[in-house]
């Protein structure tokens, strides 16, 4: 599945705009616009939402909420133009909020099985699309830290009942496709061969960016970082679509990876080092770029709260540091340096072919102590409700293939002791990313 390219909306009149609409061409610089509008179909799409849980917090009631209820977008309470139809909720924990939207939205039921919530008591596909949200809930973890969170097994049901009724319909899966990298490929492949929009992936690509940057299209990058937080096989899933997201405009479009590195504990430090005439390499500068846009900084002085650490303070702040390295097939190479202690948040860099660079904060509002809305998930459930109404995917899975059959890889060399694998099996993800820039401005 490809992205067809868009033309920019301030070169288009209203009509013009909506016409694009309505064939699939949706970019952030259309909800922008002042008045702007998704195009309307005859009937109301109606979704089935396939969630692991539904508790506040979790992202199956930060997506699903935004989509029965609407949510802040442009200044006004945007009211989504889908039905939640139906849902089914693997796992209700204390807090499980789903009693509670039942008895607020007459309209939804929720079934005991993933088949039943699809036909909705019939015998044949009953909703328009489908939202598979297989983030959260008790799951188990595997020898090499995996969150085995079900989402190839929901997606296998889900399309059990397209092969079974001979219909389909748009499915949306939320962050990696899967923590197995044969049931990755196996999701994208058997959505080609039955031909439905899939689209997948993290809220990063698609919130807002501090300062509001895009990497040119068709620019020669010679290195990326990011520089992240969190978990094995949960955050950096995040820090890697936050780098690929940036990366994937350069000349010539995604064109796979070759090698992928996984480095933990000391290892790491040696990528950051000085040479030995005092000067930082590349590396280093463009993660001393990425630390220098982070709002959530970690000051190495007790007493300061605006103190940039050097390298031997590094240590310190960062008990656990881990660095996914990645090598693409044109010689492209990436970095994604998980750094809890160090920072809360989510910044890039990278250097063009030239010597200049260019830097960013891709920000999550609302995980900040005190706010309780998390405002990513809003563009995220637009592009949702925007394929639901066009059925046409507003940017490629590839991506989101590409990003999870990398986190494969770095968590087995992680779990093995291994450093370096090459990468066959993700030398052939090659896509053309959308030309306009779809991320959020202020």
């Amino acid at each position: 599945m490809t992205t067809e390219p868009r033309e920019s909306v301030t070169d288009c009149t209203r009509r013009s705009a909506m016409a694009a609409m309505a064939v699939g061409t949706i970019g952030a610089a259309r909800t922008r616009e002042a008045g702007a509008e998704q195009p309307q179909p005859k009937s109301r799409p109606r979704i089935a939402a396939v969630v692991t849980e539904y508790r506040k917090g979790s992202h199956g009631q930060g997506i699903i909420d935004r989509l029965m209820d609407g949510y802040g977008w442009q200044g006004g309470w945007h009211h989504p133009a889908v039905d939640v139809v139906s849902m089914y909720v693997d796992q209700r924990p204390k807090g499980d909020l789903t009693d509670e939207r039942l008895a607020r939205h007459p309209g939804l039921k929720v079934y005991p099985t993933i088949a039943e919530a699809l036909t909705r008591g019939t015998d044949s596909l009953a909703v328009d699309g489908v939202m598979l949200i297989g983030e959260h809930g008790t799951y188990p973890r595997d020898a090499k830290g995996h969150r085995l969170y079900p989402r190839y097994p929901f997606f296998q049901q889900i399309v059990e009942v397209y092969r079974k009724t001979g219909k389909t319909a748009p499915v949306f899966n939320d962050k990696h496709l899967s923590w197995n990298w044969e049931w990755c490929r196996s999701m994208v492949d058997q959505a080609r061969e039955l031909d439905f929009p899939f689209l997948a992936g993290s809220s990063l690509p698609i919130t807002w960016r501090i300062p509001e940057i895009e990497t040119p299209q068709d620019a020669k990058i010679e290195e990326g970082v990011c520089i992240g937080y969190g978990g094995v096989d949960s955050y950096d899933f995040h820090g890697l679509e936050s780098l690929q997201c940036m990366v994937e405009r350069r000349k010539g479009g995604e064109t796979g990876v070759s090698a992928v590195e996984a480095f933990r504990g000391d290892a790491v430090w040696k990528f950051l080092v000085e040479k030995s005439d005092g000067s930082k390499t590349r590396t280093r500068e463009l993660f001393d770029a990425c630390l220098c846009r982070s709002f959530r900084l970690s000051s190495p002085l007790p007493g300061y709260g605006n103190a940039f650490p050097d390298t031997s303070q590094l240590p310190a702040l960062v008990r656990d540091p881990i660095l996914y390295r990645i090598t693409y097939n044109d010689g492209l190479i990436g970095n994604l340096f998980m750094m809890s202690g160090l920072v809360y948040d989510f910044t890039v860099a990278i250097r063009l072919e030239g010597g200049s660079t260019l830097s960013t904060q891709l920000n999550l509002p609302g995980l900040a102590p005190g706010q309780t809305l998390p405002n990513f998930f809003s563009p995220l459930a637009y592009y949702c409700e925007s394929m639901f109404l066009t059925g046409k995917t507003p940017y490629p899975v590839e991506r989101t293939l590409l990003t999870s059959g990398v986190l494969c890889t770095a968590v087995d060399l992680l779990a093995s002791g291994q450093t370096r694998l090459d990468t066959p099996h993700l030398r052939t993800i090659a896509y053309q990313p959308p030309r306009e820039s779809q991320f959020m401005r202020s």
